[in-house]
């Protein structure tokens, strides 16, 4: 009963405000007749909000149009004639869908704040009649449309607010008539074109901000630096292109220049020097070249100073050292040389010092010590030698010290113990020796601690269980030696735990396991011995298991079925035996499983083929295999690559036809017998991936062996090797096979050089050719053809096979040969896609489409050649690539994508991100590749597209795979 008449009171109540609400719209002129015509303007806001949006507004809730005058309206300001002079409503939720027009008859108005109100539409021009205003903020809206030029007529505006909406279209040059102006902010918006230069004439002007437009290009304009009361420029992630112009040096008030990330170039002007008041410039990621100006070292009030990020070169200069209020100094991922200026040492309120990432000599001085305030030393990546000070350790405060990726020698000094507040230590990649001291792991915030790469030696000491916070351990590719200690499991933070590459022995502790924490555990390549401990199978959060190139032997425990988190379990090289356990069938994160080089043996369990999570490989070689494929490995649909070779398998072969995402294989050396699938991947193989199966045959429809002779799959048999010498004995065939060679090659060079090569009865080259070049070409189609040779072959897919190809004037490009594919196999056609994508666009994280050649039998497209293969290559050869080469190679195909999806008009839909489809140069830098199976979104047959699934298992969006 009672929540029935709570329900009725509920309803009564919403009735009755709706009505009170509804009331206003239907009949504002019977409630507002009294009301005097500023308060009329002002019930256009009323008007336009809805009435569930005023039932929720505290603020509009007390506007009462049946009062006299809105001056006891909250928000409303009046003046002593009862004229509204101010209307400010920051952070209250109008919900518009427009500016109401009405609010230009406020012709008092000196304050208009209507921020963060959640309005949108268009400015309207009639705000230009705002005579008296002195402030008009509509920032972080939703606004749409240009700036009206009519707001250039406020010459009483002071304060201009516009940033956080969506403008676009250029900024007015009329605003250059706002004589009064002190602030104007156009930041965040989607502004285009260029800064007015007439804007320079606006001498009351203290703020300048309009950063965070993408679009906004063209040069700074020199006269900017007339705005000599300026004491912030915020162009920061804009287009903004040309130098810094030298007169920013009479902005003797300046105090923050926010000028990162465009497309700034040049030098840094040394008339900065002579900005007085200067606290923040920030310069970084942007194109400067030169020398830093030592006029920056008088820049007495300057507390950050951040040029990261660019292309300068040259030596520090010592001047900086004169900066006496510096608090950041980040000079990194430059091209510096020369040695570290010990007068940095006098920098005594100096928190953070960033030199990574240049070409920096010499040993690091001990001066810097001095830097008493000093939380952050980041010196990685350069080329410093000698011993590392152990001055160092009188840096109380210290929190981070970077220095790998250097040549520093000698070693690790104990007194970083002193350092209380350190919590990262990475001295990776440099050519330290000695042992490890123990007073590092009484640090008590330490966390991370990362000595990679070193000749360090000795043992891990058994303090290590002192340092409880420690997060990180990670101690390979050094040559430390002893047994781990079983301390380690008193890590109870600990994630990471690397040890690989040393010369660790005796057995590993099963203690680790009590680090339930722990998502990496690394030991391979050392002398451990014994059995695996399966108490291994309790560390619930691992992730990623490595054990291989050690000597354990026993078996593969079945309490590993426990890792349901495990992505990477790699055990290959050791002396395992026995079966692999039916638990395996558990670890649903399993993406990489290694077993190969062990003496595992008996049938591979069905189990196997239920970890459908297997994509990137599934290595069994060289163990002691044997019986049939399990039916069940068709269910592994996703997977790269698959090592069966060197084991005693027999039985068909046929149900790898199904593994579709298959990109590597080897059956070899086994006893398998039947046909060889028929697929395009099973038609790029060559005869390396089935060698030794004296009994498998080719096929042409896959379930039958054709009457054609295997050769590439079969040993000679032994009527071959006697045909074969009695051909060597006959002198007569030997002579009539050699004119029968000589006469096929005299025809295939003449067909050859007349363009009529036909490689297979699919392929005619002698039909006439189309080509068709994107750009100026210095090359034929002959040029083209004569480099489709087995021996320039770079890579082979799915779609096709790549070549190397070098013209007459050394240029090397890559030709894509397309397989010919009957139409009910290619609805959409590869090759169209392919042009039509890369044809138009061009960015330099995206493969350049040159040009393309068809036939009525073949199909090429020519890209550059870009010299580093795939990522796929990269990652299986160089499993110890660094972070900061992973990072950049991920930003780049990110950088390439987000220029598909959002610059592209119309966008452009890739539907086959992998790894094989990533391209890498000399310096790593990536290549989206492989446009056979985009989209875009424009066309006809985009949601024909969309509605099957594309691309690779195993690399399709999650919801496309519902």
């Amino acid at each position: 009963m009672e929540r029935g008449v709570h329900f009725l009171t509920s309803k009564a109540s919403f009735f009755f405000t709706f009505c009170f609400c509804f009331s206003f719209i239907v009949s504002p002129r019977t409630l507002v007749s009294s009301l005097s015509p500023d308060g009329q303007a002002l019930v256009s806001l009323l008007s336009a909000s809805d009435p569930f949006t005023k039932s929720r507004s505290s603020v509009l809730s007390s506007w009462n149009p049946s009062s006299p005058t809105p001056c006891s309206w909250e928000g409303i300001t009046c003046s002593p004639q009862g004229r509204v002079i101010s209307v400010s409503l920051p952070n209250t939720f109008l919900n518009l869908s427009s500016l109401p027009t009405g609010l230009s008859s406020l012709s008092s108005l000196q304050l208009l704040n209507l921020s963060s109100t959640n309005i949108s539409g268009l400015i309207p021009a009639s705000y230009g009649a705002f005579s008296h205003l002195r402030l008009l903020d509509l920032s972080s809206n939703s606004l749409s449309g240009p700036i009206p030029p009519g707001l250039g007529s406020l010459t009483s505006l002071q304060f201009l607010f516009l940033n956080s909406n969506r403008l676009t279209g250029r900024i007015p040059p009329h605003l250059a008539n706002l004589s009064s102006l002190q602030v104007l902010c156009l930041q965040d918006n989607l502004l285009n074109g260029s800064i007015p230069a007439q804007l320079g004439s606006l001498s009351s002007l203290q703020q300048f901000r309009v950063g965070g437009n993408l679009h906004l290009t063209g040069e700074i304009p020199p006269q900017l630096g007339l705005l000599t009361n300026l004491t912030t420029f915020g162009a920061a992630a804009t287009g903004l292109s040309g130098v810094i112009p030298p007169t920013f040096g009479n902005l003797i008030n300046l105090q923050t220049l926010a000028l990162y990330d465009t497309e700034v170039f040049g030098p840094v002007p040394p008339e900065l020097g002579s900005c007085s008041e200067l606290r923040n410039l920030y310069l970084h990621m942007n194109k400067l070249t030169g020398t830093i100006p030592p006029q920056l070292g008088k820049l007495q009030k300057v507390t950050s100073l951040l040029l990261w990020g660019n292309s300068l070169t040259g030596t520090i200069p010592a001047e900086l050292s004169n900066c006496s209020s510096l608090v950041i100094l980040d000079v990194s991922t430059n091209e510096l040389s020369g040695e570290i200026a010990a007068d940095l040492g006098k920098l005594m309120v100096l928190e953070q010092l960033h030199l990574s990432d240049n070409a920096l000599t010499g040993s690091i001085p001990w001066q810097l010590s001095n830097c008493s305030s000093l939380t952050a030393l980041q010196l990685d990546k350069n080329q410093l030698s000698g011993p590392i000070p152990w001055q160092v350790g009188e840096l109380k405060y210290l929190q981070s010290f970077f220095l790998w990726g250097n040549s520093v020698s000698g070693t690790i000094p104990a007194s970083f113990g002193n350092c209380t507040e350190l919590y990262a230590l990475d001295l990776s990649r440099n050519k330290l020796t000695g042992i490890i001291p123990e007073e590092i792991f009484g640090l008590k915030k330490l966390s991370k601690v990362l000595l990679l790469g070193n000749s360090l030696i000795g043992g891990v000491p058994r303090s290590v269980a002192r340092c409880q916070s420690l997060v990180r351990l990670r101690l390979g590719e050094n040559q430390l030696s002893g047994q781990i200690p079983k301390e380690i499991g008193q890590l109870q933070n600990l994630v990471f735990l690397d040890l690989y590459m040393n010369h660790f022995s005796g057995g590993l502790p099963p203690e680790i396991a009590n680090v339930t924490v722990l998502e990496l555990l690394d030991v391979h390549n050392n002398y451990l011995t014994g059995e695996i401990p399966s108490q291994l199978g309790e560390l619930v959060n691992l992730e990623q298991l490595d054990l291989s190139r050690n000597s354990f032997t026993g078996q593969v425990p079945s309490s590993f079925g426990n890792l349901s988190y495990l992505n990477k379990l790699i055990l290959n090289n050791n002396l395992l035996s026995g079966p692999i356990p039916k638990s395996i069938r558990n670890l649903q994160k399993l993406t990489l499983l290694d077993l190969s080089y062990n003496s595992l043996s008996g049938l591979i369990p069905p189990e196997v083929g239920y970890v459908t999570s297997l994509t990137i490989s599934l290595d069994l070689s060289s163990n002691h295999f044997c019986g049939e494929l399990p039916e069940t490995l068709s269910g592994l649909r996703q997977l790269q690559s698959l090592d069966l070779s060197r084991n005693m398998l027999y039985g068909k072969i046929t149900i790898l036809g199904s593994l579709t995402s298959l990109t590597s294989l080897n059956v070899s050396y086994n006893n398998f017998s039947g046909p060889i699938p028929v697929s395009p991947f099973f038609r790029t193989l060559t005869s390396n991936s089935f060698l030794e199966n004296p009994n498998l045959c080719e096929s042409d429809d896959g379930f039958t062996c054709s009457s054609r002779l295997s050769g590439r799959n079969r040993l000679k048999s032994a009527k071959t090797i006697a045909l074969v010498a009695v051909v060597l004995t006959t002198v007569m065939m030997a002579l009539v096979l050699t004119w029968i060679l000589v006469m096929r090659n005299q025809k295939y060079m003449s067909r050859k050089h007349s363009g009529m090569l036909t490689p297979s009865r699919e392929e005619d080259f002698s039909y006439p050719w189309n080509f068709i070049p994107f750009q100026k070409l210095n090359f034929t189609i002959d040029s083209i053809l004569e480099c489709l040779r087995d021996e320039n072959i770079i890579g082979k897919g799915c779609s096709g096979v790549v070549y190397k190809a070098e013209m007459p004037n050394g240029e090397l490009i890559a030709v894509k040969k397309l397989w010919k594919t009957k139409k009910e196999e290619e609805p959409l056609d590869s090759f169209a896609a392919e042009i039509q994508i890369l044809g138009h666009i061009r960015h330099r994280n995206i493969v350049k489409l040159l040009g393309y050649c068809s036939n009525k039998s073949v199909k090429l497209l020519l890209y550059n050649y870009i010299s580093n293969g795939n990522l796929q290559q990269l990652l299986q050869t160089n499993r110890n690539l660094d972070w900061e080469t992973r990072y950049k190679i991920a930003v780049g195909a990110a950088q390439g994508l987000a220029y598909l999806h959002h610059d592209c008009v119309p966008a452009i839909l890739h539907r086959d991100v992998k790894c094989n489809n990533i391209l890498l140069d000399s310096k790593y830098d990536a290549y989206l590749a492989d446009f056979g199976l985009a989209r875009l979104m424009s066309s006809p047959n985009y949601q024909q597209a969309m509605s099957r699934i594309a691309g690779s298992y195993g690399y399709i969006a999650p919801g496309k795979s519902q």
